[in-house]
């Protein structure tokens, strides 16, 4: 399971939808009822703030045969075959398995989008709309990208494509003008904390802190390990400055149990060491590393974040970014496994 979708688990389609995603459905919902609703939509934003949840509730309000104060009705036909997956017109472009090796591909691939494309091109089997889903829309390739751009330029009648991403900056400036842009911003921070002490979670306030102001993810650090795996990282960077540490070790360590969350905190720590410096406020963390140091190893832990995914050896990665040898988006490229 990848952080994005660890994540999307904590706001799951079919959970409540949070209060500060309400705009949002008014505004979709106002324009669904007005006709006015566009033929294509890229719901982005961070991992963890409900635009999967809201994406799938706006769906079935679409394909709802009788809604109710715009909402599915979860009653009729149309809503019994949503919830079995079995609904005609309802389809999903996900990450799939490679039918030859069996292997889950990293993306999507363009004869899924070739596939969708035929299907949107035929009449809607149920008499109403045609609503496809295709996420994570920033994991489509270039190709599959090119072959989506004829549907979104020429759409079919009583069609809706939902693009949902992560990171949309990732999808060609093409395919992202095509789409109406529906952005998931993270919340005030009092929403956020009422919604994390709603489900129970103690320190509400540190734990939104560590997840950088996003709730979803505050959740998930609480109810995972998160904080612990916080406190973890810190000592150890604190370690490591005073020569109280050795790179290797604490390198092999972070590889083995969730690198790419332990990177993730050493940048929100190290990027807050430069605001309190900045602000000249004393923090409770601060390795005594001067700030062109600071900067550089922020800068390279969220590069490595991203490089994880690829063919690196984790530990030899980590051994040199921890052990401060390694070049912001150069010196790790050489670790292959």
């Amino acid at each position: 399971m990848t952080d994005a979708e660890t994540v999307v688990a904590a706001i799951a389609p079919g959970d409540p939808l949070p209060a500060w995603c309400e705009p949002v459905w008014n505004v979709l919902a106002a324009r669904a009822a007005g006709g006015t609703l566009p033929h294509a939509l890229l719901a982005c934003g961070p991992a963890g703030l409900g635009k999967r949840a809201l994406v799938d509730a706006f769906v079935r309000a679409r394909l709802c045969a009788a809604p109710r104060n715009g909402h599915a009705c979860g009653n009729c036909r149309n809503c019994a075959l949503l919830s079995a997956g079995t609904h005609p017109d309802r389809m999903l472009v996900k990450l799939e398995p490679n039918p030859k090796t069996g292997v889950m591909r990293k993306e999507i691939v363009v004869d899924q989008i070739r596939g969708l494309s035929a299907h949107l091109a035929m009449a809607s089997q149920l008499g109403g709309w045609q609503v496809a889903v295709i996420d994570p829309a920033d994991e489509m390739n270039t190709p599959a990208q090119n072959a989506l751009l004829k549907t979104l330029e020429e759409p079919s009648a009583a069609s809706l494509i939902v693009l949902v991403a992560d990171q949309p900056w990732r999808l060609g400036a093409t395919t992202r003008s095509r789409c109406q842009r529906v952005e998931f911003m993270v919340p005030a921070r009092s929403d956020a904390v009422a919604w994390l002490e709603a489900r129970g979670v103690e320190q509400a306030g540190a734990a939104l802190d560590a997840a950088g102001g996003n709730p979803g993810a505050a959740w998930l650090l609480a109810e995972q390990g998160g904080m612990q795996r916080r406190q973890e990282v810190a000592r150890d960077l604190l370690a490591l400055a005073t020569g109280r540490a050795r790179a290797r070790e604490v390198g092999k360590a972070w590889a083995a149990d969730a690198p790419r969350q332990r990177l993730e905190h050493a940048a929100r720590l190290l990027e807050g060491v430069l605001r309190a410096r900045a602000a000249g406020e004393p923090g409770r963390f601060d390795p005594a590393w001067d700030d062109e140091t600071l900067a550089s190893r922020f800068a390279g832990a969220n590069r490595l974040r991203a490089l994880l995914n690829g063919p690196l050896r984790g530990d030899l990665a980590l051994f040199e970014w921890l052990d401060g040898r390694m070049e912001v988006g150069v010196g790790v490229r050489g670790h292959s496994g």
